[in-house]
């Protein structure tokens, strides 16, 4: 076998990866050294702008199999028969911390999945909880500002965030989750996925049904105390990396069970709360699980920057059968995600090879920018209409219109009957075990308890008080034993 030969990025020879060109044996180098430039001038740049959220992420290729019939609510083609298989890439992820941050620390996960359908990429991001802490998108950027590294001290700071929750009530539902025993899952392998918001499905007959997603996964629920994360981060930073890595190396690959709740369109708008409020669940007796399908993974990605970090997700990628609902956070990320690809990988990143449709083609009149590779022949056009022969729209949509009436302006959302920011948060606590209790109590006056402002201690508790007296109770009394310290 021929020995492979090194060359520049031009393909030409490279003569010597040692030692730079310079004048003399021990001269300075010189300018005229092709190699060195551009060696250095690639590694200088060999870096892109981090995810502002998301940021530290795994990522892997699997499978998603159809074992029902869900065609009577949705004409997606990728869904439309039992036993199709659509190949798939997940990025896993948590959503505060930095590129270089540790895997098991107390933080929901990001649960990003790609199906390359014939019918173009679907793209589903949602989280490994089935709400969120705020339920506007105008709020997110101060919200992410709030937990994130303070401008002045570099770090986190309790302060921040419990300010930031102590005027956003409805974060109460999310909190509870996030400081309970889930919120800090042993491995990306052994947590569930949800699609977190409401979207809408449409069948054939074109009736519409709003439906939430739920990854059940298959390997048991596994989670770490604070005391074992600690320790955890301690041996391995990248530990949940490390076990998904090797898991699938050696052959065990995970699965997930992909269930939906289905609510009728006509349903929505008499439901007992907003059914599109994000820091909201719906409520298993009003609408039950339904079995779809499964979800496996079976293949790591050959290069974690070109496949992981490079992978954009949207929830605009929508195929013919799915669309939004009126989630007020799903609008607004409609525009964000694919926004955020574009200032981080450039506007032609759907090209790259991760992002790329697979079991189709793209074909559309986008030809310029930064990395262009689709261009086409030198007959083909970049307008549209024309005369010769280019693709044109189906006059098809992908999904059922949704009703509007009002007014222009900025509205609060629409009050149902039990519209309520505390509710669905004090029956997550009466639902948990007395142990489950207790470590949920020492999670949140951990925190709590470091807040600088009395005010803004008593506006949280007052949050915990509202949502069940016991669980209110127990946290003003943890949070005063600590300060009394």
């Amino acid at each position: 076998m021929s020995k492979r030969v090194l060359t520049t990025e031009s393909g030409a020879p490279v003569a010597d990866n040692q030692n730079s060109a310079s004048a003399g044996v021990g001269g300075p180098l010189l300018l005229q050294d092709q190699h060195l430039l551009e060696k250095l001038a690639r590694f200088n740049r060999e870096r892109i702008p981090e995810r502002v959220v998301h940021a530290r992420g795994s990522g892997a290729y699997g499978y998603f199999e159809v074992t029902d019939d869900v065609t009577g609510f949705t004409r997606a083609n990728f869904l439309g028969e039992v036993g199709k298989r659509t190949e798939t890439f997940i990025r896993f992820s948590t959503v505060a911390d930095s590129l270089g941050g540790a895997d098991a620390v107390r933080d929901p996960r990001g649960f990003a999945l790609k199906f390359y359908t014939e019918e173009g990429n679907y793209d589903l991001v949602g989280n490994n909880t089935p709400v969120f802490f705020i339920k506007d998108p105008i709020k997110f950027p101060d919200f992410i500002h709030s937990q994130k590294r303070d401008p002045f001290t570099g770090k986190q700071e309790p302060d921040n965030v419990w300010d930031f929750w102590a005027h956003a009530p409805e974060a109460t539902h999310q909190i509870t989750w996030l400081m309970g025993d889930r919120g800090i899952p042993a491995s990306y392998r052994h947590m569930n996925g949800y699609g977190s918001h409401t979207y809408q499905w449409t069948n054939a007959a074109g009736e519409a049904f709003f439906v939430k997603y739920h990854f059940k996964t298959n390997q048991g629920i596994r989670c770490l105390s604070s005391e074992q994360a600690a320790e955890q981060v301690g041996k391995d930073a990248n530990s949940h990396q490390t076990d998904l890595l090797q898991a699938i190396e050696r052959g065990v690959n995970p699965s997930w069970t992909l269930y939906v709740q289905v609510m009728p369109a006509a349903e929505a708008p008499d439901y007992r709360f907003n059914p599109f409020d994000l820091t909201k669940v719906w409520p298993h007796a009003d609408y039950p699980l339904q079995r779809v399908g499964r979800l496996v993974l079976d293949r790591n990605p050959d290069n974690v920057f070109a496949e992981v970090e490079q992978a954009a997700f949207s929830p605009n990628n929508f195929v013919p059968g799915i669309g939004p609902s009126p989630d007020k956070m799903l609008q607004g990320r409609l525009f964000a995600y694919a926004d955020a690809h574009r200032y981080r990988l450039g506007v032609n990143h759907t090209q790259l090879p991760v992002n790329a449709p697979k079991a189709t083609a793209a074909d559309n009149y986008g030809r310029d920018g930064a990395m262009a590779t689709r261009y086409g022949s030198r007959y083909d056009k970049n307008y549209e209409p024309n005369s010769y022969d280019g693709p044109a729209q189906t006059d098809a949509a992908l999904s059922a219109p949704l009703a509007l009436a009002g007014w222009t302006g900025t509205h609060a959302a629409a009050v149902h009957v039990k519209d309520d920011d505390f509710f669905q948060a004090g029956e997550l606590y009466r639902l948990m075990s007395a142990e489950e209790k207790s470590r949920l109590i020492a999670n949140i006056a951990g925190g709590l308890s470091q807040v600088s402002r009395d005010d803004v201690i008593e506006k949280n508790l007052a949050h915990f008080h509202a949502a069940d007296a016991e669980y209110g109770k127990r946290v003003e009394e943890a949070v005063r034993a600590l300060r009394e310290d």
